[in-house]
């Protein structure tokens, strides 16, 4: 699988398994086990959006797509622009 389709396959599994909607792909890494893609969803929806809470997920595929694993990593304010 080429890279367009481990994310379209990432962010699939990902929403259809956890019941959150993706907020956008921030990261893409190719692994000896296959694929580990960054995503951001939204967690909580706040007034003003910039205080809305996003959660930084990783979801890890094998080669062929597979979904092996995924998991939170952090939580942001979506006005949060600081790296840690």
């Amino acid at each position: 699988m080429n890279a367009d389709e481990i994310i379209k396959k990432a962010r699939e599994d990902f929403a259809k398994l956890s019941k959150i909607s993706v907020d956008g792909v921030i990261g893409l890494s190719k692994t000896k086990e296959g694929w580990v893609v960054s995503l951001e969803a939204l967690q909580r929806s706040a007034i003003p959006d910039s205080m809305d809470v996003l959660g930084l997920f990783e979801v890890h595929l094998d080669n062929k797509g597979n979904l092996l694993a995924f998991e939170r990593k952090k939580l942001r304010k979506r006005g949060d622009t600081k790296e840690e």
